[in-house]
């Protein structure tokens, strides 16, 4: 029964996200946006009624979701990582940091730590290239980053 009624509430709470924004020029993304905003993730319960508040099919809406790196099927950590993995970050020994970080945390990319403490994941350019290798925590970039860096940033996230 409890599971009903979390899909009545994704429901309920999705179709009034979608009346609102249903107005907008190409409302499908800030409907996901807001969507991802209200619940952490896009919960499969919510495309359906995406899908037929928009007159669109399912596979249309999982389309933009699965392409879109930004939306999650499940809730982030507490904290989540993006590490630049642009030539410009590599250039400057990213891919090294990157696997020293994965190590630390013991997780790979895209992955949530059981405990739910932390997200990581790749990115494709921060704006940050004069200052590689880079890396967003929590939405607060880091340019620079170097072994000592990472060591402090696996600690902290773990705390």
């Amino acid at each position: 029964m409890e599971s009903r009624s979390v899909e009545a509430e994704i429901a309920t709470a999705t179709a009034a996200i979608v009346a609102r924004l249903k107005p907008l020029e190409g409302p499908l993304l800030p409907i996901l946006h807001e969507v991802q905003e209200t619940f952490g993730h896009v919960p499969q319960q919510a495309l359906p009624v995406i899908a037929d508040g928009l007159n669109l099919s399912r596979a249309e809406v999982h389309g933009v979701v699965s392409f879109y790196h930004d939306y999650r099927d499940a809730p982030a950590g507490r904290h989540v990582i993006k590490v630049c993995r642009a030539e410009a970050c590599q250039s400057m020994g990213g891919d090294d940091l990157a696997d020293r970080l994965l190590g630390l945390l013991g997780l790979d990319w895209h992955e949530t730590s059981s405990d739910g403490s932390v997200t990581i994941e790749p990115v494709y350019c921060l704006g940050l290239c004069a200052c590689a290798p880079a890396a967003m925590v929590d939405g607060e970039v880091i340019g620079r980053l170097d072994a000592a860096g990472v060591n402090e940033l696996a600690k902290a996230v773990r705390a």
